[in-house]
C-alpha cells in the first residue's frame, strides 16, 4: 500500500450533571492501496484543529528455510509430480505475502527457502502451505492417502547466505547419495544449537531414491 490515511473522530460526550465525562472514538480507514509507504493520523475535534502525524514504516528482511516431511510410505512424492507439486507450493506462499527463493526435496520431505513476510504468522504460513497442497494433491492425483507429518523445521539465514543455500536445495538429491534425512535434519538442528528431543523429531522414512 502507498498510503493509508487514517482519520480518528475525538468525541467529548457529557453525561447528566456530576457525572464523569466519556470519550468516544470512532476510526475510519478511508484509503489503501498496494504497499504501505506512510500511515497518516488526522485527529480532529471541534475544538482543535487538523494535526498531521506522520508514522515510521515498518521494514523486514527475513529469510527462512523451512522443512518438512510426509506421513508414511503412502505418501511419498513422486517424481511425476513433484515439479507441479513445488510450483503450486511456490504460488501459496506468494499468495501470502512472502517469496518463494527455492523449493526442492525429496520422495520424503520438502525444504522450502522464503523471503519471509511477517504480517502472517510462520505457524499459519505453514499450516496453510500443507493444508492446501494437500489438498491439491488429493484432487488432482487423486491421492486419498496423502499427508504431511505435523510439525516443521524453520531456520533464519541472513543476506549474505541467500545463494549458498539455495544451492544446497537445489542439490537434495546428491546430498541424500551419502546422507539420510535424518541425518540432515539432526545436523541442521545441532548447527542451530537448537534442543531437540529425539522422540518429537519426524517419523524419518529413510527413502533417498525417486521412483
Amino acid at each position: 500500500m502507498q498510503s493509508t490515511a487514517i482519520f480518528v473522530e475525538s468525541r467529548i460526550v457529557k453525561k447528566q450533571k456530576g457525572a464523569e465525562h466519556r470519550n468516544t472514538y470512532r476510526n475510519k480507514i478511508i484509503k489503501t492501496t498496494e504497499k504501505v509507504q506512510s500511515t497518516e493520523i488526522f485527529i480532529d475535534s471541534p475544538n482543535s484543529t487538523h494535526y498531521n502525524i506522520l508514522m515510521a514504516n515498518t521494514y523486514t528482511q527475513l529469510y527462512m528455510q523451512i522443512v518438512f516431511s510426509v506421513q508414511g510410505r503412502e505418501s511419498i512424492i513422486k517424481k511425476a509430480w513433484k515439479d507441479e507439486l513445488y510450483a503450486y507450493i511456490g504460488g501459496i506462499i506468494s499468495n501470502n505475502r512472502s517469496k518463494p527463493l527455492a523449493i526442492n526435496g525429496m520422495p520424503d520431505h520438502i525444504h522450502i527457502f522464503i523471503g519471509y513476510n511477517p504480517t502472517m504468522s510462520l505457524p499459519d504460513l505453514v499450516e496453510e502451505i500443507k493444508t492446501s497442497s494437500n489438498k491439491f494433491l488429493k484432487a488432482k492425483y487423486r491421492l486419498a492417502v496423502f499427508n504431511w507429518q505435523k510439525g516443521y523445521g524453520a531456520f533464519s539465514y541472513s543476506r549474505s547466505h541467500i545463494d549458498a543455500v539455495i544451492k544446497y536445495i537445489g542439490n537434495q538429491e546428491v546430498h541424500h547419495k551419502t546422507r539420510t534425512f535424518r541425518e540432515e535434519y539432526i545436523k541442521m538442528l545441532t548447527d542451530f544449537e537448537i534442543d531437540y528431543q529425539e522422540k518429537y523429531l519426524f517419523d524419518f522414512q529413510h527413502i533417498s531414491e525417486w521412483d
